[in-house]
């Protein structure tokens, strides 16, 4: 059978071409002094992540214990050369000192760039580069002070009080304590958060399992849909071609969704003067120029958790005018709050759960503390303060924080040419354009800097120990000015629906549940891969 040649030699044309462009940065590490890992055609470095042989928090690690002498190292992100870098002092410079090299993230899921400005995703804070992130980061920054968060914490009391309720009920109504799946519990926990504190709407997830909310946020963060996989595959391979597509990370159906909510929140607010103290009137008052940056009493005496990460310079620049915030801008960091809500503070409440429900020791003495904090409150709501003033609440919270980092590792893109020169014996050039990893994960777990790492030990964020951890090596909340500018938010969630819980119920072990617990295999953010499951027995029990 013969082949013609006229249909052979464009298909092998095509097929070069598609190779050329896979393999043509494979020796971008061959003229570094530093290591580099083996790369494989379209998965480069990352195979055994990509063909889901381990998780992406143990993947993470592996390649950081790979070069354990070495400050940074090279590998392959699918077909992008990335600096994986190791060395705490390396990566306070780049992170803090030499931040204007680095000051962007790598654009992971499209572009920021008028290209792709249909995409709400590119709008976001997370997503935004050079000049336009800093006013918008600066524009924000004032929204998530204490005195903010004080203000905001009437808010996230009620989805506490509200969901203890329904637990106690439901013991009531079925005869004894029950089994729960606690991702889908905190799930639903978060979600009422982020609705009420983000959107300005009242939503019940618990009651109302399946509420319109809920449901649109679970279909964003279904990451594991074949379309989304694709078009992550898409964005990291061919970004231009997906911004000339006009496809965005998420569907149309949740864009116009979660963007219809904050226009009528918006519009009713301003024809009838309706004050809240949630994120919507924030962001109101920032597009208005009526949010500023001022150093109070209350904020300089404030107790800070350990993790809770220092606004930079950047942020506390005055904001002269109400910046040109357009609808979708709005809407875009209300989604972002979203994201960051519904999956990374439950993530860190699942496996709080767990660390708990194994290790009564820690579960008595943090129920002490709360018990003491109540009778210091007599018997009133929880505050703000009494819950900064928690100091082994915050030990077991840092510790949850170091051993299950919600985002494993960190990215910051190079924005030009940057020397790396240590004093001793490295040099070199990480390119313009090129990308950098920071392994959390892999430091959290490094026993130079946590020994026995894989125990879940509070005692290493005592006032007698936390002096001795490294700053650079603790950093659940990334580092830097672009660290989460969330992070006050996120551990008041965490802190106090951990009070209202343990208040009532205690966590207990039941034949689901899995010790030691696994992390799901694949690209598929952290999640246990059975399920988290624990019983709440009531304490009049």
């Amino acid at each position: 059978m013969e082949i013609d040649l006229a249909y052979l030699v464009p298909i092998l044309t095509l097929l070069y071409a598609v190779y050329y462009y896979i393999t043509k940065e494979n020796k971008y590490f061959h003229d570094k002094p530093i290591p580099s890992m083996a790369v494989q055609p379209l998965f480069g470095s990352s195979g055994r992540l990509m063909t889901k042989k381990t998780s992406f928090h143990e993947w993470i690690i592996e390649i950081y214990n790979k070069y354990p002498r070495v400050k940074i190292f090279g590998m392959f992100d699918l077909t992008s050369p990335v600096f994986v870098v190791r060395d705490p002092e390396l990566i306070k410079r780049i992170g803090v000192k030499d931040f204007d090299y680095f000051v962007n993230h790598r654009p992971v899921f499209g572009s920021s760039d008028n290209a792709n400005s249909h995409s709400l995703f590119s709008k976001t804070l997370v997503a935004l580069n050079d000049q336009k992130w800093r006013d918008m980061r600066a524009t924000l920054s004032p929204a998530f002070t204490g005195s903010k968060m004080r203000q905001m914490f009437d808010l996230v009391g009620e989805c506490c009080t509200n969901m203890v309720k329904f637990y106690q009920n439901e013991v009531r109504s079925k005869g004894g304590a029950q089994e729960h799946e606690m991702k889908d519990v905190f799930t639903r926990f978060a979600n009422d958060v982020i609705a009420t504190c983000a959107f300005g709407i009242k939503v019940d997830s618990l009651r109302n399992a399946e509420n319109d909310f809920y449901v649109n946020g679970r279909k964003m963060m279904m990451f594991q849909r074949p379309i989304v996989l694709l078009k992550v595959f898409g964005f990291r391979l061919v970004p231009k071609l997906m911004a000339w597509l006009g496809l965005d990370l998420f569907d149309r159906e949740q864009n116009d969704y979660f963007t219809e909510i904050i226009r009528d929140t918006v519009r009713t607010r301003d024809e009838h003067g309706i004050v809240r103290h949630d994120m919507v009137n924030l962001l109101m008052q920032a597009r208005k120029g009526a949010l500023k940056n001022q150093k109070e009493v209350k904020e300089e005496s404030e107790v800070k958790g350990f993790a809770t990460v220092e606004e930079s310079d950047v942020g506390r620049m005055q904001v002269s005018k109400g910046m040109e915030m357009s609808e979708a801008e709005m809407v875009a960091q209300c989604l972002i709050f979203f994201l960051a809500g519904f999956d990374t503070v439950s993530t860190c409440l699942t496996f709080l759960a767990h660390e708990l429900t194994v290790n009564r020791d820690v579960q008595d003495k943090l129920y002490e503390e709360i018990r003491e904090t109540k009778e210091s409150l007599g018997g009133g709501p929880l505050t703000y303060d009494a819950v900064q003033k928690m100091q082994y609440m915050d030990m077991v919270v840092s510790e949850a924080l170091r051993m299950w980092a919600p985002a494993p590792s960190t990215d910051r893109l190079c924005v030009r040419d940057y020397v790396v020169d240590d004093g001793e014996n490295l040099r070199f050039t990480i390119d313009k354009g090129t990308a950098l990893f920071i392994p959390i994960a892999g430091l959290h777990h490094d026993p130079r800097y946590y020994p026995n790492p894989e125990k879940f030990d509070p005692e290493r964020f005592s006032p007698e120990n936390r002096d001795k951890i490294n700053p650079s090596t603790y950093l659940p909340f990334g580092i830097g000015p672009r660290n989460c500018i969330g992070s006050r938010f996120a551990l008041m969630e965490v802190k106090a629906i951990i009070y209202y819980m343990l208040m009532e119920f205690t966590f207990e072990k039941t034949p689901n549940t899995q010790i030691p617990l696994r992390v799901a295999k694949g690209f598929a953010g952290m999640r246990s891969e059975k399920g988290v499951f624990v019983e709440l027995r009531p304490r009049s029990q």
